[in-house]
């Protein structure tokens, strides 16, 4: 350990690309420390120590000094002590997650993070499988907590069971109690001392922040990492706390024995989303088996932290322009998947698949969860529900009441279509069925073969798209969508499950059947762009300024692809943008480069001749809010 490692190496990299921070290892899944700990258990074999040395050179640097420590999961603590580990429900040790209700966190874990505080004065600490690693625990001292907290005796094994539902909710709030115990901890004991849970509070974890958590983050999944990027962005801009995303630096198939490093281009259009919704960004590159590192890969980083350096003035820390809500329901979420605090399967598969059909129509799209629709609402002009089979009482009473108050809400999905029968006006037809029709918009039609539900419509509700049994507008039809006034405001409905369909068979006619939809629940967006469909538009304010993103979403991402050095530039693209007054000023950014405008009657008109990866708009002006 370390006998590659030299200061040359890391003062040249840090010179280099010139980084906020960096995270080294310091503990991964196997459990051992690539440091000389003197409280867990050590790699064999030191020749120096190499967290030392990244401390040394770069306070040199003035640069932040941070760890990858993997929290729950631990394989070393598991086989050392056996009765730290998480159980199955006939007894064995799942192998390699510690139980949250034993004394691995109090033992082990908070020692060894004020040791690396006390001996190298590290300025915090990214700690990976943590949520995402929590197993269902059988073990004693869950057991004992159970029985403490409820008076049952009898642990639920399996959906059905009773109180299965109540038993994984007392086991995320076991995690939360962790989470909450080592972060208090270590801020009471090293005031300062930054700490993130990977992928808490996220996607994996869809739920308000209440741990004192310094950052949220997570590491992207090195395949397809563009479109999780899209997602979990959009996820972590509204949590309310400073928030970055990693990029794996390199592709491959999980447990292939080679992987090959990404270009700069792919990592700078992966950044680019990212930065777009005002997060921070990091990228993952592996270390050596001594802790040293791949020198020539640094260049790629250099070069993709040149392209962020030019954004970070207009990009980071921004606020959204809320325009559309895509509703990521916490209920839907906790029930549907398999775990605790991982979105395994295709739990997550209707999301994505109208994210992405909202965001190739080139609209601005936030996501948000129940919690953040607690409080005014109606900042959304348009809110969309996709395919979730359960949302909850309380989401479901407030919705309908966002609707009452002149709010806008599309249903997408059989299951949504089913809850708010009474309010869209309809009657249902039989049960839902997998079915193959054709879609029609303006005049062309597209194959769709997923789950339907039939529907009636009563006097007064509107059939603005049909579905045929051949591909002709001809012929038995069924209604495609339906749209009904409710209160001062709109409800419509597609009763079918187009977000599972559009992510594994895209089309340009459901995406244009789903944004004609859009268009006549918000005919008039603070922004519209035409011109090309492979731009990702997002909407967000900085000092002043009102600035919309375009981020080039082509390229070769389909997964037989790992590299790829080129993105067809697209262009030109024609932006509308509504203001209350003519803009001071109007630039291309970065570099402030002039481009031609016109305004009249309230509408801005602007042309962009070319987007190569992340270009934005950057306004002067009165920005309009909604809230």
């Amino acid at each position: 350990m370390g006998r590659t490692l030299t200061r040359k190496m890391l003062r040249e990299m840090l010179t280099l690309v010139k980084p906020d921070y960096v995270q080294c290892d310091c503990k991964g899944h196997p459990g051992i420390a690539s440091y000389p700990t003197r409280v867990g258990t050590p790699v064999p074999g030191f020749v120096r120590d190499p967290l030392q040395l990244w401390r040394e050179v770069t306070a040199e640097c003035g640069v932040s000094l941070y760890v990858h420590y993997s929290g729950v999961i631990d394989r070393e603590a598991c086989r050392r002590h056996p009765s730290w580990a998480a159980r199955q429900p006939d007894g064995r040790p799942w192998g390699q997650a510690t139980s949250v209700f034993g004394p691995y966190v109090d033992r082990l874990m908070i020692p060894m993070l004020k040791e690396l505080v006390d001996r190298y004065g590290v300025d915090g600490v990214w700690v990976d499988g943590d949520c995402w690693g929590v197993e269902m625990d059988y073990s004693r001292p869950a057991r004992q907590a159970w029985q403490a907290a409820t008076g049952l005796h009898k642990l639920p094994v399996a959906r059905g069971d009773r109180n299965f539902e109540r038993f994984r909710q007392f086991q995320r709030e076991g995690f939360r109690r962790y989470l909450a115990r080592y972060v208090d901890a270590l801020h009471a004991y090293a005031p300062g001392f930054e700490i993130a849970s990977n992928w808490a509070y996220s996607g994996h974890m869809p739920e308000p922040v209440r741990t004192n958590v310094d950052f949220l983050s997570g590491d992207v999944t090195p395949q397809n990492a563009l479109a999780d990027c899209l997602l979990e962005a959009r996820i972590l801009a509204q949590q309310g706390k400073p928030w970055d995303l990693m990029s794996w630096s390199f592709n491959g198939k999980w447990g292939e024995p080679a992987q090959t490093t990404k270009t700069p281009v792919q990592l700078q259009q992966e950044a680019a989303v990212v930065m777009a919704a005002g997060g921070g960004y990091q990228v993952y590159f592996k270390q050596k088996r001594d802790g040293a590192i791949y020198p020539w890969t640094m260049k790629l980083m250099a070069e993709t932290a040149a392209f962020c350096r030019a954004r970070q003035p207009y990009c980071h820390r921004a606020v959204a322009v809320p325009q559309v809500g895509l509703i990521l329901s916490r209920a839907g979420y906790y029930t549907q998947i398999d775990g605790l605090m991982r979105p395994r399967g295709k739990v997550y598969e209707a999301l994505r698949g109208i994210l992405c059909c909202l965001l190739d129509g080139q609209n601005v799209v936030d996501v948000v969860m129940d919690h953040h629709l607690e409080q005014n609402p109606n900042r959304y002009p348009l809110l969309v529900l996709p395919e979730w089979k359960v949302i909850g009482p309380a989401l479901r009473r407030r919705l309908a009441a966002y609707v009452e108050r002149g709010g806008k809400l599309l249903l997408i999905g059989v299951q949504p279509v089913r809850l708010f029968q009474k309010e869209l006006k309809i009657a249902l037809q039989g049960q839902p069925l997998q079915q193959a029709r054709y879609v029609e918009v303006a005049g062309r039609l597209g194959g769709v073969f997923t789950m339907m539900q039939r529907v009636v419509p009563r006097r007064g509700v509107e059939v603005p798209g049909w579905l045929y049994e051949d591909n002709e507008a001809q012929g038995a039809r069924l209604p495609a969508a339906v749209v009904t006034k409710l209160g001062r405001g709109a409800i419509a409905a597609v009763p079918m499950n187009l977000g599972e369909r559009y992510l594994a068979a895209r089309t340009t006619v459901a995406r244009d059947f789903l944004q004609s939809l859009v268009r006549r629940l918000l005919p008039e967006p603070l922004v519209e762009v035409t011109g090309a469909h492979l731009i990702a538009v997002s909407l967000t304010r900085k000092n002043g300024a009102l600035l919309v993103h375009l981020v080039n979403t082509g390229g070769a991402h389909h997964a037989g692809c790992y590299t790829f050095d080129e993105i067809p530039p697209v262009g030109p693209v024609q932006l509308q943008v509504r203001l209350p007054h003519k803009p001071r000023r109007v630039r291309l950014q970065p570099g402030g480069r002039l481009l031609k405008w016109a305004f009249a009657q309230g509408c801005l008109t602007v042309r962009v001749p070319q987007v190569a990866i992340h270009e934005m708009i950057e306004i002067n002006n009165e920005i309009p809010t909604l809230d």
